[in-house]
């Protein structure tokens, strides 16, 4: 196939024109979703209720409920298309009703979290207060399915879903709840993910429209339109600069963590110390270490320092907090050695016990691993079983280890020859030549 068929195959199977309902109902059906009177008055202010009723009870599935019934999506998708036909009058209209449902969800959320008896605040409030540049992908990505969504006749049920995507109806409660606590910072936080939604919604109502060539319905000055383009970049990088430096952060926060980890568990016992507790402090790029055993000297942790470089954490604050210590004087040595002794008995028989899990486990699927590859071989070969094992003798207390392995087959016996091949077959795979072979000739 040329590139061209390729190409034109691409073109076609993403071509959106031919599912793309009559303009005037595109437009009809924008228009009537950013008006809140009547019933999507009466709808925003039950999601306004259930939502918040949701973050305060820390309910995800009450949380979606609200996201799937508030109407917030008309007003902005409504902002996106007037601007991209350069509608004013349109423009003004959808942002007039959604400064009004914002105003209502806020007044309503606020009065909601000052009268609830709860207060906390829960890992579903606490998510809407820090927004990223992913929040800013998750609108425009979702904001783009909802508004191909309107302008197609087959609309299907991606509204719903971008609806608890882009969670517009979440954020706003928490910002009433950050007023009603006077905490401001969940409140700007909030505040800050909820435009970022709304921006990059209606960005993505801009794109769609000016790619479907949605008709221009008004006159339009040229210098008119270049202060709209204008404004629109303006926004747009005031909105997404900020996310993307939280975003960054997010990022280290996360890679810090992650060495922080594995730096924790390379020091877990040190020089006849063990790590009691410990902890990872992001934010602050602190790790609190606990240690029980002999007190560490300066020197000691000038070691477990520098093994911080090995985990790119030169710029972490390690912390030591006193734990288990055990002093000098002849008593407490002979406390000390007890106890060190205690605990080395106790790490032994944690190996030990390892060590015979991991024998086992790899027992097991030695023995899978022959009968695979023995049954290419001899098919009449159906099953095998494969057990390191020891014989003892009376004479002796010298104990001698096997391994055996016992084939069944399915009723047809191995004949001698094949026998001795399987052997020394048998001895080049598990490298010894202690083995017992035993064949279970299984009829029917």
């Amino acid at each position: 196939m040329k590139l061209t068929e390729i190409t034109d195959k691409i073109l076609h199977l993403t071509n959106l024109d031919s599912e793309v309902d009559d303009f005037d109902k595109i437009h009809e059906t924008i228009e009537k979703d950013l008006i809140f009177k009547g019933t999507n008055l009466w709808i925003l202010a039950f999601a306004i209720i259930v939502a918040s009723v949701g973050l305060n009870m820390n309910s995800t599935a009450v949380i979606i409920g609200a996201m799937l019934i508030s109407p917030l999506m008309g007003p902005i998708n409504g902002m996106g298309y007037s601007i991209a036909t350069y509608n004013l009058p349109l423009f003004k209209k959808a942002l007039k009703n959604f400064s009004f449902a914002v105003f209502a969800s806020l007044l309503a959320s606020t009065a909601y979290f000052m009268i609830s008896p709860i207060s906390t605040a829960h890992s579903e409030l606490l998510a809407r207060t820090s927004p990223t540049i992913y929040d800013v992908l998750i609108a425009l990505f979702g904001g783009l399915a909802g508004v191909v969504a309107i302008s197609s006749k087959q609309k299907g049920n991606v509204i719903p879903g971008v609806a608890i995507a882009t969670a517009l109806m979440p954020p706003l409660c928490t910002a009433g709840y950050g007023l009603a606590t006077l905490q401001f910072v969940y409140f700007s936080g909030a505040i800050y993910l909820f435009t970022i939604n709304a921006v990059f919604i209606a960005l993505s109502s801009v794109i769609i429209s000016q790619i479907l060539k949605f008709p221009i319905r008004t006159l339009v000055d040229p210098n008119q339109k270049k202060r709209v383009d204008r404004w629109i970049s303006v926004v747009i990088m005031l909105v997404l600069i900020p996310s993307i430096y939280f975003g960054y952060n997010l990022v280290q926060k996360e890679r810090f963590n992650e060495n922080a980890a594995k730096y924790v568990q390379s020091i877990r016992v040190f020089e006849n110390n063990y790590l009691l507790n410990s902890e990872i402090n992001a934010n602050n790029n602190t790790i609190t270490l606990i240690y029980g055993g002999v007190s560490l000297d300066d020197e000691q942790k000038n070691k477990i320092l520098e093994k911080a470089r090995e985990f790119s954490l030169e710029e972490a604050e390690i912390k030591f907090s006193p734990g288990l210590s055990i002093g000098a004087n002849s008593d407490e040595k002979d406390e000390k050695q007890q106890l060190l002794n205690q605990i080395n008995q106790l790490s032994n028989v944690v190996k030990k016990k390892e060590q015979v899990i991991d024998s086992l486990s790899k027992s097991s699927l030695e023995g899978k691993q022959i009968l695979d590859e023995i049954s290419i071989l001899f098919p009449e070969i159906t099953a095998c079983s494969f057990a390191p094992t020891s014989r003892f003798q009376k004479s002796t207390t010298a104990r001698e280890q096997f391994n055996i392995v016992i084939f069944s087959t399915n009723g047809k016996a191995i004949r001698t020859k094949d026998q001795q091949k399987i052997f020394e077959w048998l001895k080049a795979k598990l490298k010894t030549e202690n083995i017992k072979v035993y064949y279970d000739v299984r009829q029917g």
